[in-house]
């Protein structure tokens, strides 16, 4: 399973790789939101996973972007440190498939990666 990490924080984008990577997904990371769309426009990935807070292009215009623009159907989880009720209705009415407020426990990821993605 391809993933596709816009994080722009360093260390959660090490350690959410290195977890993922020992779960055998492939992780390709774009530092931004706007990183992340050129990704997006060349290569397809099974999952997206993306921080609301980046630079240039945030989460939720992102999500925007790949639903309005690029019109993919990819599962999109939010992970956020916003962990405010309207953000998360927000994210979720923009396109958003799932919502996991950070600090967040990796099974539970592993779990909605699983539920959103199965494997076969």
């Amino acid at each position: 399973m391809r993933i596709l990490l816009a994080e722009d924080d360093a260390l959660t984008t090490q350690s959410l790789t290195y977890f993922l990577k020992a779960k055998s997904y492939e992780v390709v990371h774009a530092e931004d939101g706007e990183a992340a769309l050129q990704f997006l426009k060349t290569e397809v990935y099974d999952l997206i996973i993306t921080d609301l807070n980046m630079p240039k292009i945030g989460g939720m215009e992102l999500i925007h972007i790949i639903r309005n623009d690029l019109k993919l159907e990819t599962p999109v989880i939010v992970l956020t440190a916003s962990g405010v009720e309207q953000t998360e209705l927000d994210a979720f009415a923009i396109g958003a498939s799932e919502f996991i407020s950070k600090p967040f426990s990796p099974s539970v990821l592993n779990t909605r990666i699983q539920r959103l993605v199965p494997i076969s």
